[in-house]
């Protein structure tokens, strides 16, 4: 294999060979942890290694068992994808040591380790697949990734979320089948790079529009918009803290994921698809995202609906289609992995602190944890988008390109969403951290388990800072993902070579 070859199968291969290892190694602990962790550091490792080829030498393409491109197993990177998976090895390293103090005995007999890692496995192989059916199949793998992890902690509610969250995804991909046996029909290819010009050759432009459409509902299930985002906040509550806050991280950022190379790469010549309905789409999403929060009393449920709300800005970035949208968009996707799976992670903290997710339950964190206090504060600052953190930056670009783009009701619908999203936090920081506590607080955590932790969370929190301080060299990367596209001609030659000329 080259080294291209080599260099996109490793984010894909490592974790998947260490999920298959930590199977036989389920009931010995100590030798599990190992492995695990080796495998996380494996992740991030190739993940940087990637990017950095991808920011020196260009987009990176490969195809597998010998056959060419389109006929072949395409993997590619440019620098959005390659991005997303160095954030996937980021985040699955913070919350691979995190589970490790986190997750009890029943639940990982249960396969959390396992199902972990195959699920980050997924995550890698759909931000690098160049084929759309093989799409379908990554999402398949994190879906059953997925489901393991919910039931992996036993309980009614766990199984009920478990159910919620399969049946109407499995709704999506009936319906993304559907688009790509259409566009197969259509065109004889699934090949992404080949689709970019097989699909502008389509005679009927309004069948071609509707296999678009079918395939963006489907991504919009996976990506939790609007009306179809009543699964998340029903499962996402139910699970292990480590699994919810790898699940709020990346899962629908994957269905958005698809939704700009679905409309950047194979259908960019119906631009009305991406501005009129997509934007409606965006601001509904935005603004039923964070009055959902606001209604609700439970630490994950108000961060779940939260999800909802922020990926509404995501969508924004997509609908605008402008460079500084585009650019703005994926800042923001760098910016709300990180920042919502750390929630996450400190809500769990708080749990263990002030034992209960329930806002009524807590109180006197403030005094009791004050390393917790900041440890919130600074992701929760950077959702609501204060100055100068990282989701200032992102929601500020937003909003800049609504405005250049004549969108002054987006533009509105944004500025509110964040004075509400500040609401939603102070609830927390009041419950939580401010009014006096109801009653006395459980015992600590033994100080091993509040060092593994601790440290993830202080580490992903100095990201956030550091983002929002020194955001140049990170726009950067923003700036020439949204480049790549806006023109896709780099990533089609470096697909299919001599024959995309």
């Amino acid at each position: 294999m080259s080294e291209p070859g080599v260099l996109l199968v490793l984010p894909i291969l490592v974790p998947l060979a260490a999920g298959a290892l930590l199977l036989v190694l389920r009931e010995r602990r100590t030798a599990a942890r190992v492995v695990s962790v080796a495998g996380l550091v494996g992740l991030l490792g190739s993940a940087v290694v990637l990017l950095r080829a991808v920011l020196e030498g260009g987009i990176l393409a490969t195809t597998l068992g010998g056959w060419p491109a389109p006929f072949g197993i395409t993997l590619a990177a440019d620098t959005f994808s390659a991005m997303l998976v160095l954030v996937n090895g980021v985040l699955g390293l913070a919350i691979g040591v995190y589970a490790l103090g986190d997750v009890d005995d029943a639940t990982r007999r249960l396969g959390f380790a396992p199902y972990f890692h195959v699920l980050l496995a997924g995550i890698s192989g759909a931000f690098l697949t160049g084929d759309l059916f093989n799409l379908y199949v990554w999402f398949e793998v994190m879906l059953i990734a997925t489901f393991g992890l919910l039931v992996s902690r036993p309980g009614r509610a766990q199984t009920d979320g478990a159910v919620k969250y399969v049946a109407i995804n499995l709704v999506a991909t009936t319906a993304l089948l559907v688009g790509i046996g259409l566009l197969y029909g259509l065109t004889g290819t699934l090949n992404l790079a080949d689709l970019h010009g097989k699909v502008a050759r389509i005679e009927s432009g309004a069948l071609r529009d509707a296999v678009a459409v079918l395939l963006l509902l489907a991504f919009a299930v996976k990506a939790a918009l609007f009306p179809l985002f009543f699964w998340l906040p029903a499962s996402y509550h139910t699970t292990s803290v480590s699994a919810s806050a790898i699940f709020a991280g990346m899962l629908t950022k994957v269905g958005a994921y698809a939704m700009f190379r679905l409309l950047t790469l194979v259908f960019p010549q119906t631009p009305g698809l991406a501005i009129a309905p997509l934007l409606a789409v965006a601001m509904l999403t935005m603004v039923s995202g964070v009055l959902g929060a606001a209604s609700q009393t439970g630490i994950r449920r108000i961060l779940s609906f939260h999800i909802v709300s922020q990926l509404g800005y995501i969508v924004l970035g997509l609908a605008l289609y402008t460079r500084l949208a585009l650019t703005g968009a994926v800042f923001y996707l760098m910016h709300h992995i990180l920042v919502k799976a750390n929630l996450f992670l400190v809500g769990g903290l708080i749990r263990r602190a002030g034992g209960s997710f329930v806002l009524a339950d807590l109180g006197g964190l403030y005094r009791r944890a004050p390393l917790l206090a900041v440890l919130f504060l600074v992701p929760a600052g950077s959702l609501a988008g204060f100055p100068p953190l990282s989701g200032f930056w992102a929601k500020l670009l937003l909003i800049l390109a609504s405005l250049e783009a004549g969108q002054y009701l987006a533009a509105t619908v944004a500025l509110v969403v964040g004075f509400l999203t500040i609401y939603s936090m102070a609830k927390i920081w009041i419950a939580a951290f401010w009014k006096p506590a109801p009653h006395a607080p459980p015992p600590p955590a033994p100080p091993a388990v509040r060092a593994l932790t601790i440290a993830p969370v202080a580490v992903l929190a100095a990201i956030t800072v550091v983002l929002g301080l020194w955001p140049q060299p990170f726009l950067a990367v923003a700036e020439r993902a949204a480049d790549e596209l806006l023109d896709s001609t780099a990533y089609v030659e470096a697909v299919l070579g001599k024959a995309a000329r």
